[in-house]
């Protein structure tokens, strides 16, 4: 008992001894919330500072709203350079960058009274742009370098928008997640010589590439690579070179197929291209379209090809699924054949046929065309027709509900003289590359009742809307964050969304 009595009066001394102790201290110390935001102070990434959401992106334990990473005296909220030290916030160009890590010096342009800057405008700002000579890093003189076609790649792991720009030496790939910000990573120099004409189709993270270029044949390259860049712009080689064929016009690729369709191949031991029907002779498959399987796609072979209807200048090549069901679920090539559209299942390609052809009043040169989303009609333009009959920009659009009777619909005209050149559909828009007018869409969405309308335009080239081979050469509008590729022969790359 004795022992058990001093044990209670030492555990009463105890407690009474941190009761004293603490009575000053205030009782919610572990509990108080000095901001208000919902959170104690002793978890709260920023305890000063209201911020419920607790967000804190670089995973620093401090929360966003009150970090400062550089430690330049600024919130990383409001520092236009949050990772490099810039107490002054200098930004020349204005772009909400700070100099100290603006890789580019380009303002964008927000379209106002008709104009973005000095190009004439409708409905889109310029929010990107790279002059040939950016695009062409490693290449020496860009004096006499003009851009052509371009293509664009997203990478399915981090949804990254890339731009790949074909010019008359190379080929240059355009990191554009930040449209005001473009980077060029790397070029692809020709696989022969220089040439005015390059095309690019992507499948399956690889780019494919042709060129006029004698002896050029198809550079493939694995567009992953640009993943992982640390230190550029990189001066590539392709990953593989098909040489089973020289030089071919254009490249189409069916991407439900696995197909590759290089069209144009002809004589290497001939002059320049030109747009005459009828002037070009020899290669494979007298310039219609080679059959490559690429359904792996560093592994192509040539399977064959359709020599049928003769030089195919540009085509579109799809898995069909439109109103004609005699043909659902075959792969149907639509040729532009210089002086009349093509229609052939390719669908076996040891046995190729023509299903129907058809040509149209003043033909002067079938040079491309894409399908409606519905396979209903087919929208062509000719590259010539404005020059030999004094048009102003001409559309044709095919009624394709019977691919055996295909017939022409309607025309659209444009509202300038200017000479189209490609033109893709996406949705209810045509969206037309169209030389010295520029990039203009077109409302398609009354097509069933012979209306198109246009609806915006972003004229690159500003001095005039004439008849000539000068200015957009292709337009690229299938990125999903809408922002469109623009590629300016004499100009360079621009990149553009709609102002709504």
């Amino acid at each position: 008992m004795k022992f058990k009595f001093h044990f209670n009066n030492y555990f009463l001394l105890f407690i009474l001894t941190i009761f004293l102790g603490c009575q000053n201290e205030s009782i919610d110390q572990f509990y108080s919330d000095n901001d208000n935001d919902g959170y104690f102070d002793t978890i709260d990434n920023c305890p000063n500072i209201s911020n419920p959401d607790q967000s804190d992106t670089n995973g620093d334990g401090i929360g966003d709203i009150c970090s400062d990473l550089d430690q330049d005296g600024l919130l990383d909220e409001y520092d236009n350079c949050p990772l490099v030290s810039n107490p002054n916030q200098q930004d020349s160009d204005g772009d909400g960058i700070g100099d100290d890590c603006d890789l580019v010096d380009f303002t964008s342009l927000n379209c106002v009274n008709g104009f973005a800057g000095i190009y004439p405008c409708n409905n889109y700002n310029l929010i990107g742009y790279l002059s040939i000579q950016d695009l062409s890093p490693h290449i020496g003189d860009s004096n006499n370098i003009r851009v052509n076609d371009s293509w664009g790649w997203t990478d399915p792991l981090n949804n990254n928008e890339y731009a790949i720009v074909g010019l008359s030496s190379h080929t240059a790939f355009v990191d554009m997640s930040d449209p005001d910000n473009l980077i060029v990573l790397g070029v692809l120099p020709t696989s022969t010589v220089n040439s005015s004409w390059r095309d690019i189709k992507v499948f399956q993270n690889h780019a494919y590439i042709v060129s006029e270029a004698a002896g050029h044949g198809m550079q493939i390259f694995d567009l992953t690579r640009l993943r992982s860049l640390e230190d550029f712009p990189v001066q590539f080689t392709e990953d593989i070179l098909f040489s089973e064929f020289g030089r071919a016009h254009n490249i189409v690729i069916n991407e439900e197929s696995g197909y590759a369709y290089p069209v144009g191949n002809q004589d290497d031991n001939r002059g320049l291209f030109n747009r005459d029907p009828g002037h070009h002779h020899g290669g494979i498959f007298n310039g219609g379209p080679i059959f490559i399987n690429i359904q792996n796609p560093t592994s192509p072979f040539l399977v064959g090809g359709f020599e049928d209807e003769g030089y195919t200048h540009d085509a579109q090549v799809v898995n069909y699924n439109g109103p004609d069901a005699d043909y659902i679920g075959k792969e149907i090539f639509i040729g532009s054949n210089e002086n009349k559209l093509v229609i052939a299942d390719v669908s076996d390609k040891s046995n190729p046929y023509t299903i129907s052809s058809i040509d149209y009043v003043n033909v002067s040169y079938t040079h491309q065309g894409w399908f409606t989303d519905n396979f209903k009609y087919f929208i062509v333009g000719d590259e010539v027709d404005e020059i030999n009959h004094n048009f102003n920009t001409r559309s044709l659009i095919f009624d394709l509900s019977d691919l055996d009777n295909p017939f022409l619909s309607f025309e659209y005209f444009g509202p300038t003289q200017a000479i189209d050149h490609n033109g893709y559909v996406k949705g209810d828009s045509y969206f037309l590359s169209n030389y010295k007018a520029g990039m203009r869409e077109i409302d398609i969405s009354g097509i069933d009742s012979k209306i198109m309308t246009e609806i915006g335009f972003f004229d690159t080239y500003p001095e005039d809307n004439s008849i000539g081979f000068r200015g957009v050469w292709s337009v690229y509008p299938y990125m999903s964050s809408e922002n469109i590729i623009i590629s300016d022969i004499q100009n360079g790359l621009f990149v553009v969304s709609k102002n709504d």
